[in-house]
């Protein structure tokens, strides 16, 4: 990138190219959950390898290193877009892995941190320009320019890459979908402070069983779900988030106990709520730092990294 062939009696090179530095890293890893191999064809570390590897011939944006462990590979780019639509790629071509949650790359300068800026531009109806200045607000997003024409407002913000990890599809759901927004890498600036992810514990199952309809029905006045009955789970997977600031372990497996007492009118008509299936781009943004995306063909699913209720309580006893 940058190259000029020129002519060799009269070499003028056209100025260079620069490519944004990237700003998020997500780390790559072999899949070790319990459905490890049933539904992905490459699974394994040189599977992946290779595959990162040959993306960075066409992508001069990416860049790849191996991870201290030997286990994984950290994938760095220029953004939430840009990572999910190297996944999403990956899995068409069945592969099969887990990646952790984006983090944004940081640097530091004379004992200062520094963070990557978004220069972000955004065209929206009036009606909705309320909600999406409330939720820029939030991410720190600081409004340097704001004019209406022929009921558009075009807003100009700053904005901590951080505070962009999955405004996409809130932006989208605020505006109805009658809104565009466009970013461009502006610089790095000062560390604002923590920009809250999520304020809700999640769902987890207790142990690897296949969901029933009759143990989703109780399960819904404990949160929200995920997925639906008739599914297959293992221990340690999330298939809903609380409804309290705190995880909570359940069994999604657990059947009616049936006698051979009737009465009338006693029993429930069993009424599930639709579950909330997240995109790549939203599961992206969702999970913490102690929880991974599982990534096959056919399935998105969100795990803890430690599928052990014991392994999670010694990891953060340990702070890990």
């Amino acid at each position: 990138v940058g190259d000029t062939i020129t002519d060799k009696d009269n070499p003028m090179p056209l100025p260079g190219i620069k490519v944004d530095p990237p700003t998020i890293s997500v780390n790559f890893i072999p899949n070790d959950s319990p459905f490890a191999g049933r539904e992905g064809k490459f699974v394994t570390s040189r599977h992946i390898r290779e595959r990162l590897y040959r993306e960075t011939l066409s992508d001069t944006a990416l860049v790849i290193e191996e991870l201290q462990d030997g286990v994984g590979y950290k994938v760095s780019g220029r953004g939430e877009l840009h990572i999910s639509i190297l996944i999403e790629k990956m899995r068409r071509e069945d592969y099969e892995f887990q990646v952790t949650r984006p983090q944004v790359i940081f640097k530091t300068e004379n004992g200062k941190k520094f963070e990557p800026y978004e220069e972000l531009l955004i065209d929206v109806e009036e009606t909705y320009s309320g909600k999406v200045i409330e939720n820029l607000g939030k991410r720190k997003g600081i409004l340097q320019e704001m004019s209406l024409e022929n009921g558009m407002n075009r807003l100009k913000y700053k904005i901590p890459t951080r505070g962009l990890l999955g405004f996409r599809n809130e932006f989208m759901t605020a505006t109805k979908g009658m809104g565009t927004m466009n970013y461009i890498f502006s610089g790095f600036e000062e560390f604002v402070g923590d920009i809250k992810n999520r304020k809700n514990g999640v769902l987890l199952v207790k142990d690897e069983c296949e969901t029933i309809a009759y143990a989703l029905f109780n399960l819904q006045e404990r949160g929200e779900l995920f997925m639906g009955p008739g599914e297959k789970v293992y221990g340690g997977q999330i298939i809903g988030e609380c409804s309290r600031d705190n995880d909570m372990v359940v069994n999604p497996g657990k059947g009616k106990q049936l006698t051979n007492i009737r009465a009338a009118g006693c029993d429930e008509n069993v009424i599930l709520t639709p579950p909330r299936r997240m995109s790549l781009e939203v599961a992206l943004s969702y999970i913490n730092d102690d929880e991974l995306i599982e990534i096959t063909p056919k399935s998105i699913r969100l795990r803890k990294k430690y599928l052990s209720e014991v392994d999670r309580k010694r990891a953060r006893y340990e702070g890990n």
